[in-house]
């Protein structure tokens, strides 16, 4: 099946969605994006991911384009043209186009585009019945990795960096060896002592919407949590160690740089999680 692409008002097939050579999200990553999963051709986490969009445009001061309620009816109708029952949905939208110039253009309509692809979400639960691999990888992402820009090259290194090595993921730290996130995930220890740890969105990580909704499903289930980094070292002698994100749910980490995450298999923890998350994900997609 051809895919089908929105941008900028239409609907086109894949080989004809083309933006100008002078948008600024080609020219400077000028822009941000959302992705949202989605269970039987619905939105999960929609009303979290669209206030997260809001807050990404204005930081930038990116003009919003439409409605939240007109958005809603692309993301719906890309879903729906390409047949997506499961899978995900990307969202882009960058401040426009113009000449080249570091600083922004005046009077310039923001750029939107809108993709959707199926996804095999029995892939992802056989790697979480197993296990995935990790390695750690030096954080040497800009300052505001709060925003969700598409700024992602420091990221895309470190993914590579990973599957170079036969890893799932690379784990990133800053220059006084504590975790901050993974290349395009929020990390999660439950520590020697047996604690569930995550750290705060006050440091420079982005601030995940899965990571949102499992907290909530943490207090629910009764699990102590600790909002407070954790260390390469900790991570490696953590109990368990795992990843969240919109597209991986709830990803069991189970060696980091070859050496093995508790006794090597998923924990109770991040298997519960996974199993509570993907159910109420799927229950509550609109």
């Amino acid at each position: 099946m051809s895919r089908v692409a929105y941008v900028n008002g239409t609907y086109r097939p894949h080989s004809q969605a083309v933006v100008h050579i002078e948008d600024r999200g080609f020219q400077f990553a000028d822009g941000v994006y959302e992705v949202w999963s989605v269970f039987d051709g619905k939105l999960a986490d929609y009303a979290g991911h669209m206030e997260r969009l809001g807050r990404s445009l204005t930081e930038l001061r990116i003009e919003i384009p439409m409605t939240a309620q007109a958005l809603g009816v692309v993301l719906r109708e890309t879903i729906r043209r390409n047949k997506v029952r499961d899978g995900i949905v990307y969202l882009q939208i960058t401040r426009g186009t113009a000449p080249r110039d570091h600083a922004f253009p005046k009077g310039v309509a923001p750029s939107v585009i809108v993709t959707a692809k199926s996804i095999d979400l029995h892939k992802g639960e056989k790697n979480a019945e197993k296990g995935v691999a990790g390695i750690t990888h030096p954080d040497i992402r800009w300052g505001r990795c709060d925003i969700k820009t598409v700024g992602l090259l420091p990221n895309a290194l470190a993914k590579q960096a990973a599957r170079e090595k036969g890893a799932y993921e690379a784990i990133l730290f800053d220059e006084m060896g504590m975790v901050t996130e993974g290349s395009s995930t929020n990390a999660w220890i439950v520590d020697e002592n047996g604690k569930l740890r995550t750290r705060d969105t006050q440091a420079n990580i982005l601030r995940g919407i899965t990571r949102a909704a499992i907290m909530k499903l943490v207090k629910e289930e009764g699990i102590e949590l600790d909002e407070r980094p954790f260390s390469v070292e900790e991570a490696k002698k953590a109990k368990e160690l795992f990843v969240t994100a919109a597209s991986s749910f709830v990803m069991p980490i189970v060696s980091l740089d070859g050496e093995k995450i508790g006794d090597g298999k998923p924990g109770p923890i991040a298997t519960r999680l996974r199993s509570v998350y993907v159910e109420q994900a799927i229950r509550d997609a609109i």
